[in-house]
């Protein structure tokens, strides 16, 4: 039992890096464009970026990511799987019980809540650091970089440690709220798809899912998930990228109301289209890095103790 909860972790370790390779590109232009100026559509938002900082823009930050999201997939993995075995315990007597909706939306919302903690301070850095090329400017202010297109932090731990000095736990933590009420219910959009779209495309009489069906069904669950949560996410990106020069929002329910009021309804939607097309491949990626390392490392575990 022990080995197996260290082997969720592991696995959820395996398809979170997974995850970030294939998914940064889509998630710095994402980014752009939801918290960004003059970036027009997806398409135009691609080809600045390109233009101006060729291919290594798209995976600029991505190092910080790499590392961070590994941790925290891992985290997240571990604890769904070892919530909803924990409740299989709990409510049938055998942890191994296939898991009932309720069981999968309880560790979905244990995951969501556990992953803020270690969530909100990744993305704040990760966004400061996407963000921080970019002109500054609102209606009487026009605010440049330092030195134009001279960074404000000089790496994710520098970064860290500038926002921790000027604006303390609270600014690390900025945006954490919106980010509760962006992954609570987008766990739940994650999880219950994936465990039931799995589970119907999966053949009758196998003991596991074969990659074709944790492909398509993470696929979906993804674009589900993401798509769902944008207007949220929306409101995450800027409130935390806001602070790199100048504070523009008081909180939560303050961004929803300026950017509605400057920007009406569709600002809302910024980045659907990214988010939903980035939630395929990302996703995809993601449980079949967890599915087949925790297949592997079962086998193992049943060759080396048999």
């Amino acid at each position: 039992m022990g080995s197996l909860q260290l082997q969720d972790f592991t696995a959820g370790w395996v398809g979170g890096a997974a995850s970030v390779v294939v998914g940064h590109p889509l998630d710095t232009i994402k980014t752009r464009l939801q918290a960004g100026q003059g970036y027009g559509n997806t398409l135009s938002c691609v080809l600045t970026v390109y233009r101006n900082e060729s291919v290594a823009g798209f995976f600029k930050g991505m190092s910080f990511p790499l590392a961070s999201i590994a941790v925290y997939s891992s985290v997240v993995f571990g604890v769904f799987s070892n919530t909803q075995r924990l409740l299989g315990q709990l409510r049938h007597g055998d942890a191994s019980h296939a898991p009932a909706l309720v069981d999968v939306a309880l560790a979905s919302t244990v995951a969501g809540f556990i992953s803020v903690g270690i969530g909100t301070p990744i993305d704040l850095v990760k966004i400061r650091l996407q963000m921080q090329t970019q002109p500054y400017s609102t209606a009487n202010i026009k605010l440049k970089p330092t030195v134009p297109g001279f960074p404000v932090y000089q790496g994710p731990i520098h970064c860290f440690r500038t926002v921790l000095q000027k604006e303390g736990i609270a600014g690390i933590y900025r945006g954490m709220g919106a980010m509760l009420l962006r992954d609570v219910p987008g766990y739940c959009l994650y999880f219950i798809p994936y465990t039931f779209f799995c589970g119907w495309i999966t053949p009758d009489g196998s003991i596991s899912p074969n990659p074709f069906s944790i492909w398509l069904a993470g696929g979906v669950a993804g674009a589900i998930s993401w798509g769902t949560a944008t207007p949220m996410d929306v409101v995450k990106s800027r409130l935390q990228a806001d602070g790199v020069y100048l504070n523009k929002y008081n909180g939560i329910l303050d961004c929803i109301l300026q950017s509605y009021k400057n920007e009406g309804l569709k600002v809302f939607f910024r980045g659907i289209t990214v988010n939903a097309v980035r939630g395929f491949p990302t996703s995809s990626a993601m449980f079949l890095g967890y599915e087949l390392s925790l297949k592997a490392m079962k086998r193992d575990q049943t060759e080396t103790n048999p």
